[in-house]
């Protein structure tokens, strides 16, 4: 079977919208070209046997990333396991908002960072900037150390093995420009997909009976992270803007809820509420 057919009975067997997308990457990923490179030259060849087995592990649900082990996040690749989340293009609306939020932040902090992509990535964006990322996985800060390395920026971030429910764990870490935070919000009786339900880390999705218990946690601790005119950028889902606004509110933060491309509610960004401080 050549290339070309393998791609088209794979697309037929995997049956959705995105079939062939999926099946083009895992293609390419087992001859180890680009996309591109296999796209233009390679389609007569002969398919490789080590894509019948991705293509059986993608049938059983397995997502793409996890089996060929990256994702591209705001133009750039970034190594997943599945000790991180998946990075995800509605998360990119959270890059847009901090780079309008604060356009020359010094000193970055990424809440949870898993595969490290929105702190990396918010790095290479602004070279002036430093930034700590921190996660209760140790696993997962490896994935952020390696993609760190293969990006050149570990000489401007260090990852810290940190629980944010614990006591104490703020402690001197000083004031930021600029805070990052996808925290989970999954409601625990959400309806996933399988892909997601039975292979991204359950700790990274799950908050909760209402998705919320990330936020009552975090929210209230920001405002003493943050330097004088600092902002903080939160990634919600997108029907949480309302009670999340009402927590960060709570908390003496103004709000502004931005979308993504699909014009879903997707990212708060909070900055200290001065008037209401003053009072």
């Amino acid at each position: 079977m050549t290339i070309a057919e393998a791609l088209r009975d794979a697309a037929r067997r995997l049956g959705t919208d995105w079939a062939r997308d999926e099946a083009e990457l895992l293609m390419a990923h087992a001859l180890g070209v680009t996309r591109s490179a296999m796209l233009l030259g390679r389609m007569r060849d002969p398919a490789p046997l080590a894509f019948a087995h991705m293509l059986e592990r993608r049938l059983e649900d397995e997502p793409v990333a996890y089996i060929i082990g990256e994702a591209e996040f705001y133009g750039r690749r970034f190594a997943v396991t599945p000790d991180v989340l998946i990075p995800r293009g509605d998360s990119e609306a959270v890059i847009a908002a901090a780079l309008d939020a604060a356009p020359a932040p010094s000193r970055i902090l990424d809440l949870g960072t898993g595969s490290g992509c929105l702190l990396l990535t918010m790095l290479a964006e602004c070279p002036g900037a430093r930034g700590w990322g921190l996660d209760r996985s140790a696993e997962a800060l490896m994935v952020a150390d390696a993609n760190a390395a293969a990006l050149q920026l570990k000489e401007r971030v260090r990852f810290l093995k940190v629980d944010w429910n614990q006591p104490g764990w703020a402690e001197r870490l000083g004031a930021f420009d600029l805070i990052l935070a996808n925290p989970p919000y999954v409601e625990a009786e959400a309806e996933l997909d399988a892909s997601v339900r039975d292979f991204e880390p359950a700790g990274a999705l799950f908050a909760g009976a209402d998705g919320l218990d990330a936020y009552r946690c975090l929210i209230p601790q920001l405002p003493h992270l943050l330097a004088d005119q600092g902002v903080a950028v939160v990634e919600i889902g997108h029907r949480q803007a309302a009670a999340v606004t009402a927590i960060a509110a709570r908390a003496g933060f103004s709000v502004t809820v931005l979308q993504d491309l699909a014009g879903r509610d997707r990212a708060l960004v909070m900055r200290i509420n001065r008037l209401a401080k003053r009072g």
